[in-house]
This record gives structure tokens, sequence and C-alpha cells, in this order.
């Protein structure tokens, strides 16, 4: 017999499938194919930021539309959040900011908060991703705070894409509904311009590599897990059990000698 916690002699070693404690809980991504799915999203969340950046700097949101006479122009006008450009086919680009913030219509002005918060909140999004990454060393060992972490950075990338969406959006809404009105003259009728699709796209790459980042970042273990022991019953866990007498003569029935 072997010490309290031990097992009875003659059980054999084996591996022992242990089923999962909450099954409700379970994990994407794990190991080292976890790590690069993790390091792949990161990097597109990034790229996405950067081009948040670029929209918003952008001038090209709405530009001019060549319609009926004005096919043939000599400069072309794009009109950003900040500035307006007139651009001319010499060469030659002279912008101006705009005089009055009070003056700009609606979709300007929420178009400048969102992507001025969408900025900010891209940048808090990679710092705390950094620090939730299996290939980072900032949360130590600590797994769960660390799938914490890393799912509170890819929902901050999921909200920067909303924030970025809904300017774009609003804006390209203005101007189809600009270019289908009878009443807007002629001149003031413009196009989506270059940074209306950008900044679509990377609203989507922010949002998809944030929806990513958070499903790549387990709280619990998925299923259960293997566990190395004996199969015999446990000497603890068993009533205590007197050792088999030894069969003699004086023990045995007079029917057994027959």
């Amino acid at each position: 017999m072997s010490r309290l916690g031990g097992t009875w002699p003659g059980s054999s070693r084996s591996d022992r499938w242990e089923p999962p404690s909450d099954p409700a809980r379970f994990l994407v991504g794990c190991g080292a194919f976890g790590e690069r799915m993790q390091l792949i999203s990161f990097t597109c969340a990034v790229t996405g930021w950067i081009m948040a950046i670029a929209v918003t700097a952008l001038p090209q949101w709405k530009v001019s539309a060549f319609i009926g006479s004005n096919i043939l122009t000599s400069e072309i006008k794009w009109e950003g959040i900040w500035m307006n450009c007139i651009y001319q086919t010499t060469g030659h680009m002279q912008c101006k900011t705009y005089d009055s913030m009070l003056a700009l219509p609606p979709d300007i002005q929420a178009a400048r908060a969102l992507m001025c918060l969408a900025i900010f909140m891209g940048w808090l999004s990679c710092t705390v991703s950094c620090c939730g990454m299996k290939c980072t060393t900032c949360a130590g060992d600590d797994r769960r705070a660390k799938a914490g972490i890393a799912l509170a950075g890819g929902i901050l990338f999921i909200l920067t894409g909303l924030c970025v969406l809904i300017p774009v959006s609003w804006t390209a809404n203005t101007v189809v509904q600009d270019f289908y009105n009878p009443n807007v003259p002629i001149m003031h009728k413009r196009e989506l311009g270059q940074a209306i699709y950008l900044g679509w796209a990377a609203a989507v790459i922010l949002m998809i590599s944030g929806a990513v980042l958070s499903s790549t970042c387990p709280l619990m273990e998925r299923g259960g897990r293997y566990r190395r022991g004996y199969i015999g019953r446990s000497f603890a866990n068993s009533p205590a059990q007197e050792p088999p007498k030894p069969i003699t003569s004086n023990t045995l029935p007079l029917k057994e000698y027959v």
C-alpha cells in the first residue's frame, strides 16, 4: 500500500481526460496559432489607425463634379474637414483653412470631433493591446490578466472603427443628396473624394482586426485537459479496509474439505 494520497498497488499509470469545468467559456486561438493571429490582427489594426490619421488630414473628402458644361476645366476643387484646396492643371495647389468653425455644416463639425476622437482611441487601443498580447511581458505570466487586457484593446479598436465610419458615411450621404438635388447649382455639386473611400477601408480594417484580436484572448482554456495519473482507486478517498486474512484449515468450513 502506498502512502496517504497514493493508490493501491497494481494500479496502472495512464492519461486521463478531464472535462472542462465551465464549457460555456471557450478559446478561439491558443498556442502559437493564437499568438500569430494576435500579431497579424494588431498589425492590421495599426495600419487602419494610420489610414484614419491620413483621412483626417486629407482635403479630398469632396471633389468637384464634372457635369454639364463643367467638363473642361483648368482647376479642381477639394473640400476637407479642415481646409479647401484648389488644384490647377499646371500643378499648382492653393489651400485655405476654414475661417469660422460655427459656420461649417453639421457633417463637417461632427467629422472633426469624431475623427479626432478616433485618432485618440486608436492610440489608446495600440497601447492597451500591446500590454495584452501574448508576445509581450507587460503583464507577466498572468494569462487571465493579459487576456482581459487584449479583449479591452480589441473592443477599443472596434469603437475606433465606428468613430471613423460614422463621419465618413455621413459626409458621403450629404454629397450624394446634394448631387441629386435639383435645387443645388451645378457649380456647387460635389462627388465622393479619395478620403471617403480610404475612410471606409480604414473603418472596416479596424473593426475586423479588433474583432479578431478580441476573439484570440481566452479567459479560460477551451475543452478539457489531459492529466497524467493513476487509474487505481485513491486510498485517501476510499474507506479504510483491512488486508485479507491468510486462508488456513481452521478458517475453512467443513464442507470445503469435501
